[in-house]
């Protein structure tokens, strides 16, 4: 899964995006788009090492783009724009990167700093884009249902589909308001809408209010995350051990890089189940509402194959109880089937037939 960094010139995106990924991008690049893997900082896995000293530990991971800031208003900005939307198309989640700092050496886009606003302009490219697509698909269905042919009752459902979509992008309002149904995400799978996707907003502050505890709320958006993308690029050039000093300096407990990547992790609705042994620790990414059957066949496709059972343990219960014969002497290791949900935390040893 991949999460989308987009926002307007100067926000500072490309710049948090190098700070997360330690991958430099240049801020001025108008045509690169970037990728990198990173790693979802998980504090269990720690006390799972210390538990079982592995050869080694594996974090869930996530993929992060940056694509080029578009200024959107001239025609070759638009134009830039129009040429990112199959990148967009594909992407899983878009991290909105708004700027709400001052900076005299970097002027701001339009010459105002308006982070609610510049998320508007944002969201009214998404809202359009789609409904550019909606609306060309609508004339092409209307014409082809004039017509008899084998595929006019499938057509037909796509149809109504579509017009309550281009209802909803009329009035402003996210696909992911009316696409409810699995039947109704089947009839609109293949556009890639970008109004269905999940959005997180990135509040861009300057560094002396990064440490300020401040609610920020944005419409269409459940999870907004303030963090100075230059602080975190200081943060990100420094040795490990210098920077808990630079951290205090600055009022700040941690980096808001694991937070932003945390962050990322649940908005593509993503848990992780871990596993435990002197081999490996691990967690492991899987979506919310997944079974401990379909779990099993992320380890190796045999084990789901193959499933019995799993034997499972709360990660809290394991801590309560120290260990795993603690955990079971107390009664916490749970004996669960191929259609059990598994839920964040879990600690799973998977028994199959194979």
């Amino acid at each position: 899964m991949n999460a989308v960094l987009i926002g307007l010139p100067q926000s500072g995106k490309s710049t948090l995006f190098s700070a997360v990924t330690g991958i430099l991008v240049d801020p001025f690049a108008v045509s690169d788009s970037h990728r990198a893997i990173v790693r979802v900082p998980d504090p269990r896995l720690e006390f799972l090492r210390k538990l079982h000293n592995p050869k080694k530990v594996i974090e869930a991971t996530v993929e992060i783009v940056d694509v080029p800031g578009c200024s959107l208003d001239d025609a070759h900005g638009r134009d830039a724009w129009r040429r990112l939307l199959p990148t967009l198309r594909q992407a899983d989640l878009f991290m909105i990167v708004v700027r709400d700092f001052e900076n005299d050496s970097v002027p701001p886009f339009r010459g105002r700093v308006d982070g609610k606003g510049d998320f508007a302009v944002v969201w009214e490219e998404l809202i359009f884009a789609d409904l550019d697509t909606v609306t060309t698909r609508v004339e092409r269905l209307e014409a082809a249902l004039k017509k008899p042919t084998k595929t006019h009752d499938a057509e037909k459902r796509e149809f109504e589909v579509l017009l309550r979509c281009r209802e909803a992008l009329e009035a402003e309002q996210p696909l992911s308001s009316v696409v409810e149904t699995e039947d109704d995400r089947r009839q609109v799978s293949s556009f890639g809408f970008l109004t269905q996707k999940p959005l997180l907003g990135i509040r861009n502050v300057c560094d002396d209010r990064a440490s300020i505890d401040e609610v920020w709320e944005i419409q269409n958006v459940e999870e907004v995350i303030t963090l100075s993308a230059s602080i975190e690029a200081d943060i990100a050039a420094l040795d490990e051990e210098d920077r808990p000093a630079f951290l205090s300096d600055l009022g700040l407990t941690v980096a808001a890089r694991d937070r932003f990547i945390q962050a990322c992790y649940r908005s593509l609705g993503l848990i992780s189940f871990l596993t435990m042994g002197p081999d490996e620790v691990r967690a492991w990414p899987i979506t919310k509402g997944t079974t401990a059957e379909a779990a099993a066949g992320r380890i190796h496709s045999d084990l789901a194959r193959g499933f019995i059972r799993a034997e499972t343990v709360a990660y809290d219960d394991l801590v309560a109880h120290e260990d795993m014969r603690g955990a079971k002497a107390a009664g916490k290791v749970r004996k669960e089937g191929k259609g059990y949900i598994v839920k964040d935390g879990d600690i799973m040893e998977i028994l199959a037939n194979v």
